[in-house]
Parts: C-alpha cells; structure tokens; sequence
C-alpha cells in the first residue's frame, strides 16, 4: 500500500494537476495549513484524507504529522505545485514489487520555470528523498527539511516535475518567506554572519548557479533564477544579521 502526502496553504491555483498524478496510490492525505480558497473542495474532489493543522513554520513537523496519519507501508511526499510523472508512476509500482532491502529512493526533479525547463544550476540535477517506508525515518529540520531514513537508499531515473514560482512576485514573496524561516533556524543551529559573508555570499551563489552549474546554458530562465538564488542568500544572511542584533541589544 502506497498512502501519498501533500502539504497545502492556498493552493487551489496548482492542487488540481498534483492530486490527478497521485490517482494510482491507496490513498491521499492532505495536511492543510489552515487555507481560506478553494484547497480543500479540490482535495475533496479527488476523494483525499484531510488533516487541519498549522504549520507553525515547521515543516518537518507538518511532514511528521503526515507520517503518522498515513496508513500505507510506503509514503510518498509530493508538493502541491510537483506533478508525478506517469513513468514515475510506472517505475514506483515496478520498484516496490521487489523492494525488500531498501528502506527509500530518491526521486529526481525537473523544474519548469519561465517556459524553461531548468536543466543547469542547482536545481538541473536535484535528488530529492521522497518514498520511503512508513517507519524508514522521520523528518528533521524546520526548514530545507530531510527526511532522516536509516537503511538503504537507491535512485530512480524517472522525475517529478516542479512548477514553482508562475510569476516574478509570487517568486519574491516565497524567497522572503523562506529566507525568514532559514535565517531563523541558521541562528539557532549556532550560524553566525558578518559584513564579510553579507557582501559575498549572495555573489557567490549567483555565479555558483549562473556559471559554475552552467545556469547560462538556459537563457533568460537561468539567470532570473540565478538572481533570485542570490537574493534569496542576501536575505537569509541580513536577516541573521539582524537576530544577532536583537539579541545583543
């Protein structure tokens, strides 16, 4: 049995094509953060489990939770805005016929963003783990959460695709939001910044994605992406800047 996990705020605009690609598991669980659009008439529409619950701005937490209401020996997690690929679906069932040594796979990504499928940068050869046995491991982190398993991991070929950020200001609005919580978790793992690391660090994840990762190679995409990548850092740092401050003050 295969019980597939999506954690939804809002998400009426892109929850619809996510939930069709996860029609074959046993069963899908929503764990919802509280949405006031059309989220859960969607969710319900395709027949799925739904759990209210506030994020509270831990996402392993949230991913947790979902562990735990799942009733499948397997779980998949699936954001709201990925799509299972239909040769994703057929090599998930094959591999878990003869499955008995692996306690997870990781599952590649292929992000769609500007018309562009991103095929360079950080996120050209993303590995992501996702399926796993039910009691394999639990999430940790808050933030760029992973999802801890103790066993044997393997890799499928096979992808999800990734729909993020359908406009610049949606794309802006995620960054601030996340660099928020990063900054935050950062801080209470003991990070610290300076001036220094301010200044160069969103340099150095620009080029690390637009030339080293070879973000050039596709076009305008790659160096929009590129930018908000090293925004993304800038934020993060000046605002464990700011924690510092606040709490030296």
């Amino acid at each position: 049995m295969i019980s597939a996990i999506v954690l939804t705020k809002d998400s009426e605009n892109i929850l619809d094509r996510c939930l069709q690609s996860l029609n074959w598991s046993d069963e899908i669980i929503i764990i919802d953060d509280n949405s006031t659009d059309k989220t859960l008439g969607i969710a319900q529409k395709h027949k799925a489990k739904i759990f209210q619950r506030s994020l509270d701005n831990d996402f392993a937490a949230q991913r947790n939770f979902g562990l735990d209401k799942a009733k499948g020996e397997w779980v998949l997690f699936i954001d709201s805005d990925e799509e299972v690929s239909d040769k994703l679906k057929e090599e998930i069932i094959s591999k878990l016929k003869s499955s008995e040594n692996v306690e997870g796979y990781l599952l590649k990504r292929h992000d769609y963003y500007q018309g562009t499928w991103l095929t360079h940068g950080e996120v050209g050869d993303q590995k992501l783990l996702r399926l796993a046995k039910k009691d394999a491991g639990i999430w940790k982190r808050k933030v760029h959460e992973i999802w801890d398993i103790k066993g044997t991991v393997e890799s499928l070929q096979n992808p999800i695709f990734h729909y993020p950020h359908p406009t610049i200001k949606d794309f802006l609005k995620e960054i601030n939001t996340y660099s928020t919580l990063h900054a935050g978790v950062a801080y209470e793992e003991g990070q610290r910044t300076n001036f220094f690391l301010i200044v160069l660090k969103p340099k150095m994840k620009f080029l690390q994605n637009y030339i080293l990762r070879g973000g050039f190679l596709d076009g305008s995409a790659g160096f929009i992406y590129a930018m908000m990548m090293g925004f993304h850092s800038f934020l993060t740092q000046a605002k464990l800047w700011q924690l510092q401050k606040k709490t030296n003050s």
